[in-house]
This record gives structure tokens, sequence and C-alpha cells, in this order.
């Protein structure tokens, strides 16, 4: 699957769409590959503060438990109760139907362009 060139990317295989001042969040297709099924979500709660870099949530595969990690630092606003229902939309469809939440950003760290998250993941 080729890579959105208007996304954002994080190296812990976040993407993230802002529109306005909120911004959608889910995991890239690598992540959700490398993943294996999904098969529950575990996402933060609407109003939930979070920080860049750490954990706000877990995605349950059949391979693993794996974190998930806040793309920025801001406030939850709405999750993808889809998603929370069929997990699987993260495997079938990661950069559509299979979003994990959204939020209001207040900082923002340093994120890579589609050009850079493709050189960081090449062999891996």
């Amino acid at each position: 699957m080729s890579l959105p060139p208007d996304l954002h990317y994080t190296r812990d295989h976040e993407w993230i769409a802002s529109e306005g001042d909120v911004s959608t969040v889910g995991v890239t297709a690598h992540a959700s590959d490398a993943l294996g099924d999904v098969v529950h979500l575990d996402l933060p709660a609407v109003g939930t503060t979070i920080t860049a870099g750490e954990v706000c949530g877990e995605i349950e595969s059949t391979k693993s438990v794996s974190d998930l990690f806040a793309p920025a630092d801001g406030e939850v606003l709405e999750i993808n109760e889809a998603a929370v229902t069929d997990p699987g939309l993260v495997n079938s469809d990661p950069y559509g139907a299979g979003w994990l939440f959204r939020m209001r950003i207040t900082r923002t760290p340093d994120l890579l362009d589609a050009t850079a998250y493709a050189a960081l993941t090449e062999g891996a």
C-alpha cells in the first residue's frame, strides 16, 4: 500500500491528518502489517490530555499487544467507535475507516513526510 503524501508520520508508525485545529490519528499500513490481525483496541478516553511519545493506549493483535504512542500533545476529542467495534478496520483500511481518534493538538513534535517515513521503513 502506498503512503498518502498528505499525511505526516511518526517514528512510532502513527499518522496524523490535520484539518483546521482538529487532527485525525491512526497507525500506518506498515504497523498494521507488522501487528497482524488486530482484534482489540484500547484507545484514550475523550477528554484525555495526551503527551507526544507517551503511551496512550494499546492495540491487541493475534500476535501480541502493542503500545499506542501519542503522536503529539493535545486533547482527545473523539474515538473511532466503528474501529473499536470492528478492530479489523485497522488492517483493511488503515488510512481511512481504520483511523483511531481525533485530537486538538497543542504541540507537534518533529514529524516525517511520506518520503522520510518510507525511507525509515525500507527494509524493515
